[in-house]
């Protein structure tokens, strides 16, 4: 139950964090991204501190390991606020989903992991309600009057966001090998605000006092739900806390009623469902695969 709770707290965080970032709206998404990570900084480096980890967390044997991270972390983080201030917040939400299922499809494709027909039928299905709620959203294929440039490319960055955030979790991946939670997300958070600082060239601008508030605030709010992330898994599987970051669906739903105005779609409605229940799906089959593969370690064990 701690597991839970902090995974739900940090899904809670990282809402919170999205909807003041969109809140900021006319603010460059390449500025979205310094304001993200240079102010999540502040929480991890007090957090580390208190534990007395500080010191080792820039140890790594692998630096050009988590440049490569960064890049591709920080292309999707860019993309992603680039559709949140031009999507509705809980559309946006949704089509991030995808980004666990196409982490399948590139594992499958590119490192040759062998993915039983269990997953692929989750997968398809799931990129099926992403294509759901991208259609309405393709000037292609709209009828009527014509979807607005702004909500097609917003559509388009969003799946380019869930693209680069596959890519991004399967470096992870390898990184988890030899680095350090703390490592990982310390060269992320100070590589993605040098990074950031590239985007200046394309225009950034000076916020507003309401609008740095909103800013540093979504810094800090990224920050410790990437510490609450980090926590919820020493406590719980992960086949048993994954689900839960669904939660987001709903608060976002929640959120851009009350905040926004924004009136989910049935379309949104009905492609998330398909995409969560996918989700789910195979986070089920894998934690029922853990299980049997336990129990035949311990049925061969003398």
């Amino acid at each position: 139950m701690r597991g839970i709770t902090l995974k739900v707290l940090s899904v809670c965080s990282f809402v919170v964090m999205a909807t003041l970032l969109k809140a900021t709206q006319t603010i460059p998404a390449g500025e979205l991204v310094f304001f993200r990570c240079f102010f999540a900084i502040v929480p991890v480096f007090a957090y580390l501190a208190w534990q007395r980890r500080l010191s080792t967390a820039f140890s790594t044997s692998n630096p050009m390991g988590h440049v490569v991270r960064s890049f591709i972390g920080v292309s999707s983080m860019g993309l992603g606020f680039f559709a949140l201030t031009h999507l509705p917040l809980p559309e946006t939400t949704a089509i991030g989903y995808a980004a666990p299922l196409l982490i399948v499809i590139f594992s499958a494709l590119l490192l040759k992991e062998q993915v039983h027909l269990f997953r692929w039928t989750a997968v398809l299905i799931g990129m099926v309600g992403v294509l759901i709620i991208l259609w309405p959203r393709l000037t292609l294929f709209s009828s009527g009057a014509p979807v607005g440039n702004a909500e097609t490319e917003g559509a388009a960055t969003a799946l380019a966001a869930a693209v680069f955030s596959a890519f991004a979790m399967m470096q992870v991946r390898k990184l988890v090998q030899t680095e350090r939670t703390e490592t990982i997300v310390i060269y992320f958070f100070v590589c993605a605000s040098l990074l950031s600082l590239l985007t200046i060239p394309f225009g950034w601008q000076m916020p507003s006092p309401q609008q740095a508030a909103l800013l540093v605030g979504a810094g800090f709010a990224g920050g410790v739900g990437q510490l609450l992330l980090t926590s919820c898994y020493r406590y719980a599987d992960m086949s048993v806390i994954a689900p839960f970051e669904y939660v987001s669906l709903i608060l976002t739903i929640i959120i851009g009623l009350v905040v926004f105005a924004e009136v989910p779609t049935l379309t949104m409605i009905a492609g998330a469902l398909i995409i969560v229940g996918s989700g789910i799906a195979v986070i089920l089959r894998e934690h029922y695969l853990g299980l049997d593969r336990i129990k035949a370690r311990q049925a061969a064990t003398p």
